[in-house]
């Protein structure tokens, strides 16, 4: 009997011992498993021209550096958990300033099988990529272009195209509002903004909400150059021959640098209150160059008008340490995407595009620049507080600074489900909340 007893008790032994094996290999062929899984995700951005170098290369530093992180698992929480759902991120880079963007596009879906494109600066871009995304059923995230347009004029029922920043009309209500909270005084405004739908739409928003915030406020003149035009020297001269109280402009990337230098040169900005709303890219580059006293935006909570919280600190020490130089609002925008698409994916524990679109559409997400909402466009447009400030270079330090920063909240500023912007503003700004 005890002879018996030992052998079944070997016996048990032997197969414990095969079941403890064949678990831990199980284990590890999971693991394995995991790590093999591969989302590719096309990345587009300009790569080369004007564009690059204040917005495109910035766009595509941040997202090399998300990429590497989120594979690595090192962003902060929520976002600690290696992968998207699990899954490496392979990114495939794409040049913006292509003069075939449908064409690159398509190539992305149909040749390089992506799994989702985060893309897309410019608003013509956007314009022109919204509604083939719709038709090739491919998730698209837009991640910095601002015309309001693209919603609620183009794609007026989304299934596929997000934008997880905010749109164009937060910047110029803000900039309406910051202007009359520092210069309340002021009772003429002149605009010079690039003639296509981000330079058009940022106007008509800016002047539309200045005149319903303070209704004795004329307008002078609006100067409309070409985008990338360059030499801005008869459009000085009329901003300059109107004496405006105040001059708005949403120029971007070198065509703003290249205002605040020519304009700087001829006095522009002491005979009148200047308003850069897409102002932040240029601060630290141009340094003693932007005049002091300039009111500057970000597009949203981004680079010095970020919240302080764990990812954005994680984030400006990140890059900087990486690329030598503070993070931008281009720069934010992207991150913001590329966790957008991290936290949809994460949430539906799936990269199955159906399951990601479902998890996106709606939600409410943390990013560097703070809460995200994708609150409009039947959950397909992102809404965010917004801030502004005024530049002042610290001569001692040599660095760029915001001062009087003041914040506006996202249901302040930006309009409710369901209603066209310019609508909106001219309601009264009907329904905001701005305690």
């Amino acid at each position: 009997m005890q002879n018996n007893t030992q052998v079944l008790s070997k016996r048990t032994s032997i197969w414990l011992a095969i079941l403890a094996v064949s678990s831990v290999a199980a284990t590890f062929s999971t693991q394995a498993v995991a790590d093999d899984k591969e989302v590719k995700l096309g990345i587009v951005t300009f790569l080369s021209g004007g564009a690059a170098g204040p917005f495109g290369i910035p766009a595509r530093n941040a997202a090399e550096l998300m990429v590497e992180s989120i594979n690595a698992g090192t962003v902060p929480a929520p976002y600690s958990a290696k992968g998207l759902a699990g899954a490496m991120v392979t990114p495939i880079y794409v040049d913006e300033a292509s003069k075939q963007k449908v064409a690159d596009y398509k190539k992305l879906v149909q040749k390089d099988s992506v799994d989702a494109i985060v893309g897309y600066i410019s608003s013509g871009s956007c314009k022109a990529i919204a509604p083939v995304a719709e038709e090739e059923k491919k998730l698209t995230v837009l991640f910095d272009c601002g015309t309001p347009q693209i919603f609620e004029d183009i794609v007026t029922e989304p299934k596929y195209v997000f934008r997880t920043a905010a749109h164009a009309t937060m910047d110029n209500v803000a900039a309406a509002k910051y202007v009359l909270d520092t210069h309340p005084d002021a009772k003429s405004i002149a605009g010079i903004n690039q003639n296509y739908a981000w330079g058009q739409d940022s106007w008509r928003d800016f002047s539309a909400s200045m005149a319903v915030l303070k209704t004795d406020v004329t307008t002078t003149t609006e100067q409309f150059p070409k985008i990338y035009a360059g030499q801005y020297g008869s459009e000085i001269s009329a901003l300059l021959t109107k004496k405006s109280d105040i001059v708005h402009s949403s120029f971007w990337g070198g065509d703003m640098e290249a205002l605040v230098i020519q304009g700087g040169g001829r006095s522009l900005f002491k005979r009148s209150q200047v308003v850069l709303t897409a102002g932040e890219t240029a601060i630290e580059g141009l340094g003693a160059q932007m005049p002091d006293g300039t009111i500057i935006g970000a597009r949203g909570p981004n680079g010095p008008l970020a919240p302080d919280n764990a990812l954005n600190d994680w984030f400006q020490k990140a890059y900087s340490d990486r690329y030598g130089s503070s993070p931008t609002y281009p720069s934010y925008h992207m991150a913001q995407a590329i966790l957008g698409v991290k936290a949809a994916m994460d949430k539906a524990g799936s990269t199955d595009q159906e399951a990601v679109i479902a998890a996106l559409k709606g939600s409410t997400f943390e990013s560097p620049s703070g809460t995200v909402s994708m609150a409009l466009s039947d959950g397909h447009q992102a809404i965010q507080e917004t801030a502004y400030g005024t530049y002042k270079f610290d001569k001692e330090t040599g660095k760029s600074t915001l001062v009087n920063i003041k914040r506006y909240a996202a249901n302040c500023v930006n309009p409710p489900e369901g209603t066209k912007s310019i609508d909106w503003i001219k309601s009264g700004f009907k329904g905001a909340d701005c305690k």
